[in-house]
């Protein structure tokens, strides 16, 4: 399948709202195509100067349009894909194209570990002193606070590619359990530090007292 491109250096997940500012003339051109043919179009990632994963991404809303023509757009994350070629030009379109090959996702989870995972997330915000809003299980994916429990571009790159849901979820538990021991830790140290006292005065050794 073709699909016109909007390179990025950012990640979305599927469901995910993609707030968008378009100021450049080839993608304000891709927006009016969106908008007149009905089309979707892809937001490739960019990392490590390649481009082989990305998201497809529908537009919702035009919210704004500005005198110069820029845009602030709404859009909504479909399914992953991973391209098979990228065309910088193709029928005489301002913006780039790319041939993709939709990835197989699967939603099927184990109860059990969504879970331990939801649980995990809830010890992070603690440590961490954030207020986390109960998510019932039912409604829980891997992709709801994907962006929230401190992965790292690559990480959450890593997390694009993975199609079933229970390594999805595998792979947030293992973060967010090696995340938690590290926290911990700070915390301990932290708590030595205050039984310790915080600053206090020291008398330096008297070397003139030492023989040579």
């Amino acid at each position: 399948m073709i699909l016109p491109m909007f390179p990025l250096q950012s990640i979305f997940f599927p469901g995910e709202t993609i707030p968008l500012h378009v100021f450049e003339d080839r993608y304000k051109e891709l927006i009016s195509d969106c908008r007149n043919e009905a089309i979707t179009f892809g937001i490739p990632v960019y990392i490590d100067g390649k481009i082989d994963y990305g998201i497809e991404a529908q537009l919702v809303e035009v919210v704004t349009t500005y005198e110069g023509g820029e845009m602030d757009v709404i859009c909504v994350a479909r399914q992953v894909f991973s391209i098979k070629e990228f065309i910088p030009v193709i029928n005489g379109k301002l913006y780039p194209s790319g041939e993709v090959s939709f990835l197989e996702l699967d939603y099927v989870a184990d109860e059990e570990l969504k879970k331990e995972v939801l649980k995990a997330i809830e010890t992070l915000y603690m440590l961490m002193g954030a207020v986390f809003t109960p998510i019932a299980i039912s409604k829980f994916n891997s992709y709801m606070l994907a962006h929230k429990i401190g992965l790292s571009f690559k990480q959450e790159y890593e997390l694009l590619q993975i199609v079933k849901e229970n390594d999805r979820l595998f792979y947030l538990k293992k973060h967010l359990l090696k995340t938690i021991a590290v926290l911990e830790e700070v915390n301990r140290t932290k708590k030595t530090i205050e039984l310790n006292g915080h600053f206090r005065n020291f008398d330096p050794l008297d070397f003139d007292g030492f023989d040579h």
